[in-house]
């Protein structure tokens, strides 16, 4: 057989394990896996790097539209560009920041037309769960085509837009939760107790506080680990799957392995800025490093690295939320706007983090980038170098240390807290069905072949 692509002598990371083999691609899914597989339009040899599932980047912010409001901030080409570039081949959109927030058929119609010709990757969506959505726009969204839902229990929002997203009070999350149990479809929470982190906010603003350590401490452990029981325990009793976002303290690991072995459908992500930066440096770094739920000590870092080796965390999320530079260059940093500039330095970052310093081994590393998340939320072409699968793929130079400049990002706005760090292995290229969509010689194709999946 004639195939479209071949790519040859490469250590590829299979469900069962890495070999050294080749793999062939036709019509944009994986055809053959095997040596002597014939002849190919294209031939990549890819001797000496690693050829892993592109990465699923299961929480990603594309601001897009805008709605006059955020136009400057990350929009589907310089987002898609930089998941091109960073070794992202597919990614999960958030309902937010865009405007209007994507809570019904009208709001994700017009999503799906912003992004339409503008898509390096393939996208997914969540749709969001807000009070005002229950029930109707819950069923809109299943019928349009979002793989999950989305929802706040911290406070979430800018109340003077008109369309802005909102946070979930408990019978909102009560109701939400019912109506999409019914579509099978897993609800991902961002779980922090929005009235004692808000207050601790203010109490701590009105005392003069502006480091980024004194942040952090205005949002203690508990107001994770409660909200993380108190979901857990709605989806008990409405029978609704669940997923919860960005934890960043090893103790809300440990309820979401406690439900699990109770038979409760509920599994968890970390970011890879939980596993790479601390609270001790935050400030050194300044506000560009603000997130939310904020990052916390070492130790908190060295108990979710425990967690992700041990399988309790399912896999590791970018949560790309940027914004533009003025919003982030604040004294106070409790005035700053809390996201995160990421997901072009997830697969760099925890192949060197994880595979490199810490032993993973190249299975795990595949399974918590790209296997874990596609089967969470049933994206079945993805997560997987397997017969009939899209033709995803990342190859990666280990060993092969940079130093990330501003002028390497594909952003909008070229922000990000790993600007100046050295990481000690490279995207060299990124494959999206089958078409190369970035090598590290000639950049990023100019051409958007991505698409949107709908479930």
């Amino acid at each position: 057989m004639s195939y479209d692509l071949i790519i040859k002598n490469g250590l590829v990371i299979l469900e069962n394990g890495e070999v050294e083999t080749d793999v062939a691609v036709k019509d944009g899914k994986i055809a053959s896996i095997g040596t002597n597989l014939g002849e190919a339009k294209e031939v990549i040899d890819a001797k000496g790097l690693v050829v892993s599932p592109g990465m699923v980047d299961a929480h990603v912010h594309i601001t897009d539209p805008g709605g006059s409001y955020r136009d400057e901030w990350e929009g589907y080409i310089t987002g898609t560009r930089a998941c091109a570039k960073g070794g992202v081949t597919s990614f999960m959109e958030m309902p937010l920041n865009q405007v209007p927030a994507t809570v019904d058929k009208k709001s994700l119609d017009i999503k799906y037309a912003a992004g339409e010709n503008k898509l390096v990757v393939d996208v997914a969506s969540f749709g969001g769960l807000v009070p005002f959505n229950i029930p109707k726009g819950i069923e809109e969204l299943d019928e349009g085509g979002v793989a999950a839902y989305k929802c706040f229990m911290a406070t979430c929002g800018d109340r003077s837009i008109e369309g802005d997203f909102m946070n979930a009070d408990d019978y909102s999350l009560y109701a939400g939760m019912k109506e999409i149990a019914k579509t099978g479809k897993v609800l991902a929470i961002h779980a922090e107790n929005a009235t004692i982190t808000d207050r601790l906010g203010e109490i701590a603003y009105e005392n003069g506080e502006t480091t980024l350590k004194a942040y952090v401490e205005s949002r203690p452990v508990f107001t994770e680990v409660e909200p993380i029981r108190r979901a857990i325990l709605f989806a008990k009793e409405t029978g609704c799957r669940i997923h919860i976002c960005h934890v960043a303290c090893p103790e809300g690991v440990e309820e979401v392995s406690k439900a699990r072995a109770e038979g409760v459908d509920v599994t968890c992500e970390t970011c890879t800025h939980y596993l790479y930066f601390e609270t001790d440096e935050l400030d050194a770094i300044g506000p560009v490093v603000k997130c939310s739920p904020p990052i916390r000590d070492k130790a908190a870092q060295n108990g979710l690295w425990e967690k992700v080796l041990k399988d309790e965390i399912a896999f590791v999320t970018s949560d790309h939320s940027p914004c533009t530079p003025d919003l982030k260059d604040k004294e106070n940093a409790f005035e700053a706007w809390g996201g995160i500039a990421g997901v072009q330095n997830n697969v760099d970052v925890l192949f060197d983090e994880g595979v490199q310093k810490r032993g993973m081994s190249l299975k795990q590393f595949a399974d918590i980038i790209a296997k874990n998340p596609a089967d969470r939320f049933g994206l079945d072409q993805k997560g997987r170098i397997s017969l009939g699968k899209d033709a995803d793929f990342v190859l990666i130079s280990g060993n092969d240390a940079y130093t990330l400049a501003a002028e390497d990002l594909e952003y909008r706005n070229k922000i990000s807290p790993y600007i100046g760090r050295e990481i000690g292995a490279q995207v060299v290229k990124t494959i999206v069905r089958g078409t190369t969509v970035y090598d590290k010689e000639t950049g990023v194709i100019d051409t958007f072949p991505g698409e949107f999946i709908k479930k």
